[in-house]
């Protein structure tokens, strides 16, 4: 794929981040974990941008299907344009950041405080001024990121998450799939998704499907193929795509499928059946054929998920150079964005 592809390489450091983390997050996720089992939150809220909005829907999913707790998303812009304070005593308020610079996240994390609520902060710079406003801090551990487009951090995002489930849920299945992430994200890093490339390089708009543990990477891979490849995609979860969405499937209308390894996994099936079936080109994780991606040997859907994400960074430098773009220098675009 040429050497830019090999220079874009800070993806391939998530696993050996994923392996330190546990030992940094040892003080600051029991601490949590002590405060969440003794007053446990109704509802948890949270509060990101970006990749890292991404990674919170991630959690969403973790939260409520592990823990059945409502996990609900605050608008930076009821504390710095509305000047709301929201009713969110004894609540968990959970910020997530790479830079932990972007003043709406920091004044909403000062709001959710001045209102009672516990406010942690999942971030890579633990002397950000969001960690500074937050109660407790889980560092992503991920050492400083110099490519524009979040990778190794958004993995060590899910990665936090993860372990804050599986600590909080007493869930040791989990955990100990997430002992085995490390290696798996190191495999999947090799994974060879060329299938991808020739239909990705000349399609002017894509639409990408996930559901339950795949449908925030669907929402990153989005947002990865806008920022760094200028390719128009769209993601929708399995179930919202046939409300209206699905009109717009054609031969030239790509579709990728995240396909998740849990009870999901059977409604995407028959959906990319049925799309099949009108004639689209669809790609999928998992899938047999011309337009299959491959992915790892199913272990938990949790991690699992984490590893389709890992894979598909594996073919995003390949994609952008077919397309005439430089992946360390995205269009308008610089490394710390700080909105109000």
């Amino acid at each position: 794929m040429g050497d830019l592809v090999h220079k874009w390489a800070e993806f391939r450091e998530a696993p050996g981040i994923v392996l330190r983390q546990a030992e940094t997050l040892v003080r600051p996720m029991a601490e949590l974990v002590l405060h969440l089992r003794q007053r446990r939150p109704s509802v948890i809220v949270t509060c990101a941008r970006g990749s890292s909005a991404n990674a919170a829907s991630f959690g969403k999913h973790l939260i409520e299907s592990h823990l059945g707790i409502p996990v609900a998303t605050v608008a930076p812009s009821i504390a710095t344009v509305y000047r709301k304070q929201l009713r969110l005593g004894g609540q968990l308020f959970l910020a997530i950041s790479q830079s932990g610079q972007s003043d709406d996240l920091v004044e909403s994390a000062l709001m959710a405080k001045t209102a009672g609520a516990l406010v942690a902060a999942i971030v890579n710079d633990v002397d950000s001024p969001l960690a500074a406003a937050s109660h407790i801090v889980l560092p992503m551990a991920a050492g400083p990121e110099l490519e524009v487009a979040a990778t190794k951090t958004f993995v060590a995002t899910l990665a936090v998450l993860l372990r804050l489930v599986a600590s909080w849920a007493d869930d040791r299945a989990l955990a100990a799939a997430i002992e085995r992430l490390p290696g798996r994200l190191a495999a999947a890093s090799e994974l060879d998704w060329g299938a991808a490339l020739p239909v990705l390089a000349g399609a002017s708009s894509i639409a990408i499907i996930g559901r339950g543990p795949t449908l925030p990477i669907a929402c990153e891979a989005a947002l990865k193929l806008k920022e760094a490849c200028e390719l128009h995609a769209e993601a929708f979860s399995g179930a919202e795509f046939l409300h209206g969405p699905i009109a717009m499937v054609s031969p030239q209308y790509p579709v990728l499928l995240f396909m998740p390894t849990d009870a999901a996994g059977a409604g995407l099936q028959e959906l990319a059946a049925n799309l099949d079936r009108k004639g689209a080109r669809v790609l999928r994780t998992g899938g047999d054929g011309a337009f299959g991606l491959p992915v790892l040997p199913a272990d938990h859907p949790g991690t699992d998920a984490a590893c389709v994400v890992q894979g598909f960074y594996g073919c995003l430098a390949g994609l952008a150079q077919r397309r005439g773009k430089d992946i360390r220098a995205p269009r308008h675009l610089r490394k710390v964005t700080r909105t109000r």
